[in-house]
């Protein structure tokens, strides 16, 4: 969906949580997520690109704790907030916030996470997800010949062997 410029991603941003509010009100997953972002590290060329920018920009983040694919994306990007001084990280409940996650759907689907970029003044410079796009890739081949049970194992395997670098990657593209 084009982005509607008349859209007020400020108040959705004032409504958000930090990550660790997120986390310390999720009901799932809550050890995927702290694991995750006790073990992800921001590699120093991530830190440099957003330095270079030389502007503050802040990540609005559709997610919930039952989400897979947002346990092992998420807190890398929460991560990368608070590895660099001008990102700032924020998460809105999809189920909360249907009019956000209509704007983001996935071959008309509501597939989480998806990362939203914004500028200091709420202006959307892109956005990002529900996967990185080899990950994507892999689990459309595979979606009608593994069930989800089968995938997740293999999914999962594939975000720690990545360790965000992916997300991390598709995310500095965007900018």
């Amino acid at each position: 969906m084009a982005a509607d410029p008349a859209f007020v991603f400020g108040d959705k941003w004032n409504a958000a949580l930090t990550f660790e509010r997120f986390v310390e009100d999720a009901e799932q997953n809550v050890g995927l997520w702290e694991g995750v972002y006790r073990t992800v590290s921001i590699p120093g060329w991530a830190r440099e690109e957003l330095h270079e920018l030389g502007t503050d920009l802040r990540i609005l983040i559709l997610a919930e704790d039952w989400c897979g694919d947002a346990a092992n994306s998420v807190p890398v990007l929460a991560k990368l907030g608070a590895a660099a001084e001008n990102v700032d990280v924020r998460i809105l409940k999809r189920d909360e916030n249907p009019d956000v996650m209509d704007r983001y759907l996935t071959n008309g689907t509501r597939s989480i996470p998806i990362a939203i970029l914004l500028d200091s003044q709420f202006n959307e410079l892109g956005h990002w997800g529900p996967r990185p796009n080899e990950l994507q890739r892999w689990v459309m081949e595979n979606k009608d010949t593994l069930s989800k049970e089968e995938r997740y194992p293999l999914v999962r395997r594939w975000y720690a062997k990545d360790k965000g670098e992916s997300t991390l990657r598709e995310m500095l593209d965007i900018l």
